[in-house]
């Protein structure tokens, strides 16, 4: 089961938080913004299919996030927990914690903003579109 979103980089995206990432649906980057790797995104979580959000409260769920942009691609896995509402109009994050709240769409994550392949990031930088897929196992 999958949900895809597609966002875009802007030029202020640094990718140097050590324990999320985050995609948002806003329009506009600070550069004190350093989890966020793409910009308004055309899906939040709150719009995510009900039968992907049951599967990923499991407590065995496995959730894959596949970013891509600007010709690379990184696979980033993480759990699910019974605390993910995915209520969030706005933006998504992945955590390496187990941190929940509304935004929060997988805990657990291999991967924060720090660790993401430096040419994505760079291609997310100069404005290149994102790419994620989100599947739940």
């Amino acid at each position: 089961m999958d949900e895809h979103v597609r966002a875009r980089g802007h030029e202020h995206v640094r990718a140097e938080h050590a324990s999320t990432w985050e995609v948002t649906s806003d329009d506009w980057l600070t550069p004190a913004g350093d989890c966020i790797l793409g910009i308004e995104a055309d899906t939040v979580p709150a719009e995510f299919d009900t039968a992907f959000t049951e599967a990923c409260q499991a407590h065995d769920a496995t959730i894959e996030a596949t970013l891509r942009a600007g010709g690379h691609e990184q696979v980033i896995v993480g759990s699910g927990h019974p605390e993910l509402t995915f209520a969030s109009d706005r933006s998504l994050v992945a955590r390496t914690s187990d941190y929940v709240d509304d935004r929060t769409v997988m805990v657990a994550a291999d991967t924060a903003a720090a660790d993401v392949d430096r040419e994505l990031v760079a291609a997310l930088a100069d404005g290149a579109a994102l790419e994620c897929v989100f599947r739940v196992k």
